[in-house]
């Protein structure tokens, strides 16, 4: 493995730890997962440059654009949970209530 391999999926492994270890704000977890899409578009960025492939240069841009979409859902949804809850902590939101 080579460490630009490595740099890579040691990024999306500690975002992946945080969203599972440290979930105590809504922000935190928004974030973890901005930073695994992150790790996840430059490595298939980096994977359709090696390849010298016109077919796999496409897929980088579709990532991002979903990612862009995953956060702005995200941000709307926290900004939804912090007016009517007033807080962004996930231990404080109880899904079986409205």
């Amino acid at each position: 493995m080579t460490p630009l391999h490595f740099s890579f999926s040691s990024a999306f492994i500690l975002g992946l730890m945080g969203l599972t270890f440290h979930r105590t704000h809504l922000l935190s977890a928004l974030l973890c997962l901005e930073g695994m899409m992150l790790s996840l578009f430059i490595a298939l960025s980096l994977w359709a440059l090696q390849l010298d492939s016109t077919g796999y240069s496409a897929a980088p841009m579709i990532l991002l654009a979903f990612s862009a979409c995953e956060a702005s859902a995200g941000l709307a949804l926290l900004v939804a949970t912090v007016r009517t809850h007033g807080t962004d902590r996930l231990q404080n939101l109880n899904l079986l209530q409205c």
